[in-house]
Order: C-alpha cells, then structure tokens, then sequence
C-alpha cells in the first residue's frame, strides 16, 4: 500500500504542474489577443494612418490577427505568444513565491496565537516536542554536547516535515524546568546569547539558509523562562552534519527518526521533486 504523504506530496506536484501550465496557456493568449494587436494598433499611428488607401484602426488590426490566426505571420504570433508565456509564468512564480510567504505568515501568527500553557497540556506529538535544556546535562550536572545533537535533529525533523515547535525548558511530562542552567554557561548569559547559540549551531549543522524557517520566542512562567522554537518547512532537504555522513531526518508521530539511504532518497524525490 502506498504511503499517505506519497500520495499527498504526489497531487501537491500535480497540482503545481496544472498551475503553471494553465499560467502559460493564459499567458499565450495574452500576448496573442492583448500584446499582438497593441503593436499592430501602434504601427499602424505610425505608418498606416498618413496612407489615404488605408482602412480604420480597427479593420486593420483585425485584419492582421485574422492572418496571423490563418498561418500567414506565424514568426510574429509565435513571438508574441512565446513573449505572452514568459509573462504568464513569472507571473505564477511571483504569486507562488508571495503566497508561500503569506502562509508562512499566517503559520507563525497562528502559532504565536497559541496559548503557551495550553499547547504544553497537549503534551508531545507531531507537531510538539519538550526538551529539557539545548546542552546542560540535568543528571550528570554538567554540560553534554551531544543533547545539542538531539535538539538539531529535532529541528531537521521538523523541516523535512510539516514543521512543528520546539518547546526547550520543558519536561517530558509537562512541567517547566528553566534555562538558567543553559544560560549559565554562556559567556553572556540571557535571552540574545542563547538565541544566537542556537542559530549557530543550526547554521553549523544544517546550512546557514536553514536559519530561515527558524523563528526564536521566549516566554516567561512562573517566574521561568521557556524557549519556543517554532520550525517552518523547509524548502529542500535538510541533513545534519555527522562526519563524512549527512543524516536526514523526519518527524513521524511523536518522535524524530533517521532514515536510511534507500527511505531518504525516495522521501526526497516525492517531498521536493520540481
């Protein structure tokens, strides 16, 4: 049986083809029915008009579209419809661009909208992780490098998905633990030292042009302060560095896997195939 997200991600491409293809048919009947008789209209106050022979303005644009349409300047229709093609498409990818934004927007604001409280009784699932601290250790009381390792995979997850938020400063269970072990071992500790710690790291990890579907808010509780990490999806591939071996990860469910060879290039193609 064929995988949900195959099919979702397969008539999201089918989609985008039908959009763009119905961009460049609009766009070709635009430069033939609106561009061509505008030069045709144009010429003609320029040479046809001082002719006394020569027929109205809207005869003689009619005329030549009636012969272009007949086959008789097929170089001069093809140009303007090609012209008109151009125009239709970068038209779609403009829109395409803006309104991916717009729904970036409209993500981040409902996302902010979302009571803090509230979203932690939800408790983990696939759009909602916890983490306890980006790299200070609760049981071994010290700080472990490679619990930053666990929250980058989450993050990479979480863009190779739908995206989802990172709530760091929160139990599995729910309840809120801080940042000020985290803080502590900054050379500056406070809110713009940690944000940028994590920036960098992502940025080290994954490519700087992944800290673009990154967004940083802090919220204090109970006189403790939460870091909200909200993960957008990202336009291509995201690995995190392991070596000489990247590693994709995806979330699934309530957790975050990796994915071998054979599951990371078929999730690739079906995920981000133009």
């Amino acid at each position: 049986m064929k995988p949900i997200f195959s099919l979702s991600i397969s008539t999201k491409h089918y989609r985008t083809g039908l959009f763009y293809l119905f961009a460049a048919l609009i766009g070709s009947a635009a430069g033939f029915f609106i561009l061509f008789p505008i030069n045709e209209f144009v010429y003609y106050h320029e040479h046809e008009k001082f002719d006394e022979n020569a027929v109205n303005v809207t005869r003689f644009v009619l005329g030549q579209m009636i012969d272009a349409l007949a086959g008789h300047s097929p170089q001069k229709t093809a140009f303007y419809a090609v012209v008109g093609m151009v125009f239709g498409l970068s038209t779609a990818k403009t829109y395409a661009v803006m309104h991916k934004r717009w729904i970036q927007i409209q993500q981040l604001s409902e996302e902010l909208g979302k009571d803090l409280l509230a979203l932690i009784s939800q408790g983990e699932g696939p759009l909602l992780e916890f983490k306890s601290s980006f790299r200070w250790d609760m049981e071994q009381e010290r700080v472990n490098r490679a619990l930053e390792g666990v929250v980058l995979k989450t993050l990479a997850g979480f863009m190779n998905a739908n995206g989802g938020t990172l709530l760091i400063g929160v139990a599995d269970d729910g309840s809120l633990l801080n940042l000020n072990k985290d803080y502590q071992t900054l050379k500056k500790p406070g809110r713009d030292a940690y944000e940028q710690l994590i920036m960098s790291a992502i940025a080290s990890q994954m490519g700087a042009d992944t800290c673009q579907f990154i967004r940083i808010v802090f919220h204090t509780l109970d006189f403790k302060d939460i870091c909200r990490v909200i993960v957008l999806p990202a336009s291509r591939p995201v690995f995190i560095k392991q070596g000489n071996d990247p590693k994709l990860y995806l979330r699934t469910g309530g957790g975050t896997r990796e994915l071998n060879v054979q599951e990371a290039m078929e999730y690739m193609k079906q995920r981000w195939h133009k």
